[in-house]
């Protein structure tokens, strides 16, 4: 480390240490000075986990590079909690960094590059995942390696403190421009059909080509980063599902997940499958075609929302009304009808009437004809806020429109 490094270092430190914690925080953030205890029990299943890479990062550090969460450097918040920029002016040191290789003792110290741009997820107090969501996340993401997934970098475990730090996402997440009147614009339909096939990739790898077997259960427009080329990198794995290789059916009595998103099997019997993945991606395919979220109304009258209004329109043979508008004429109708057909035998009633992702993956290529959907599986409601109570009220939390549940 060079002089001028250290010193610098030195003056963010006691600079960092007269800012008053108020000046800066949502949840009382102590300063550097006043810390709380580490949370160790959740700190060493993290790091001697069984199979997990992941850099602790310094909660000292953190809070310097962030201006102790500052909200000039928040980027958005979600479910989950705030997200934070991050632009180092020097190296944050890790503590230790384990691998596969040295699991278990202390090993070289790490160092995140010189001016490398990275993005910080905080935990709130009032999200409704916690320690068994972070833990999930940091040991699966870190064992995953896609262009389609965003990359997990490492985590810091600091008494109530829980932190993910990410590869930062200069275009952040898909529904800021997606449903963004004037943003949308900038997505035109070779962005839009490319981030299309990105997520259908990362959903393949996920389900079929990584060692593991995982089934995402929170796919949204939310959770799909952008990178500056709005290339799409799948995010959020805290309610990730791990199946074994000959299984392909699960159940579970916490049912986690977006309503609008989440597949009726799902939602209401607790079954996950490749196949609750796969309605998830069909909202979303109609959602970037169309523009619209899927619990925006579009039928007052009927009260239909996205998947049924596409339903509609499809019987009626006036799909192309489904199209977003701020494409203009950009727009391919060869690749948007076999989205549009594509998304609406994703969102079937019944799994077994769903593609694979595997099938999807070649739909989007060219290689298979589709045959005709089905009615499609979809909720009708009077207004657009009905939402799915779950048992214990104080479970469900709220994140830019999405409803997302806990446990039924």
């Amino acid at each position: 480390m060079s002089l001028c490094t250290y010193l610098l270092i030195k003056f963010l430190k006691k600079r960092i240490a007269r800012r008053r914690v108020e000046e800066a925080s949502i949840d009382g953030v102590p300063t550097p000075l006043d810390l709380p205890s580490p949370s160790v029990s959740l700190e060493n299943e993290i790091v001697y986990g069984e199979g997990v890479a992941s850099a602790l990062y310094d909660l000292n550090t953190i809070l310097a590079a962030t201006g102790i969460f500052s909200n000039e450097n928040k980027l958005g918040e979600g479910g989950y909690g705030p997200v934070y920029k991050v632009v180092p002016l020097f190296s944050m040191i890790t503590r230790f960094e384990l691998d596969h290789d040295t699991r278990g003792s202390m090993a070289d110290q790490g160092k995140l590059h010189d001016g490398q741009e990275i993005a910080v997820k905080r935990l709130s107090k009032k999200s409704g995942q916690g320690s068994r969501e972070f833990k999930n996340e940091v040991e699966l993401i870190s064992k995953l390696q896609h262009r389609n997934l965003v990359r997990l970098l490492g985590c810091c475990v600091h008494g109530d403190e829980k932190l993910l730090i990410y590869e930062f996402m200069p275009n952040r997440s898909l529904d800021a421009f997606l449903f963004d009147a004037s943003k949308s614009r900038l997505l035109d339909w070779t962005k839009r059909f490319n981030i299309i096939e990105g997520i259908a990739r990362g959903l393949l790898y996920l389900h079929r080509d990584c060692r593991l077997k995982i089934m995402h259960r929170d796919l949204k427009a939310s959770n799909v980063l952008l990178d500056q080329n709005f290339n799409p990198k799948i995010s959020d794995f805290g309610m990730a599902r791990i199946l074994h290789d000959d299984q392909i059916l699960a159940r579970t009595d916490r049912v986690v997940g977006t309503i609008g998103y989440m597949s009726p099997e799902y939602a209401m019997e607790g079954q996950i499958s490749e196949k609750s993945d796969v309605f998830s991606f069909g909202v979303l395919l109609l959602e970037v075609v169309s523009g619209k979220r899927n619990n925006y109304f579009l039928d007052e009258d009927l009260a239909l929302n996205l998947l049924g209004y596409a339903w509609t329109l499809w019987k009626e043979n006036r799909v192309v009304e489904l199209i977003d508008t701020s494409l203009g004429d950009s727009w391919s109708q060869e690749e948007v009808m076999r989205c549009i057909k594509l998304g609406l035998l994703c969102v079937q009633e019944l799994p077994v009437d769903r593609p694979t992702m595997s099938v999807v993956v070649a739909v989007l290529n060219g290689d298979i004809n589709l045959p005709e959907p089905k009615q499609v599986a979809f909720f009708a409601g009077r207004s657009p806020t009905t939402s799915i109570s779950s048992m214990d009220d104080s479970k469900q939390i709220s994140s830019q429109g999405d409803l997302s549940i806990v446990q039924l």
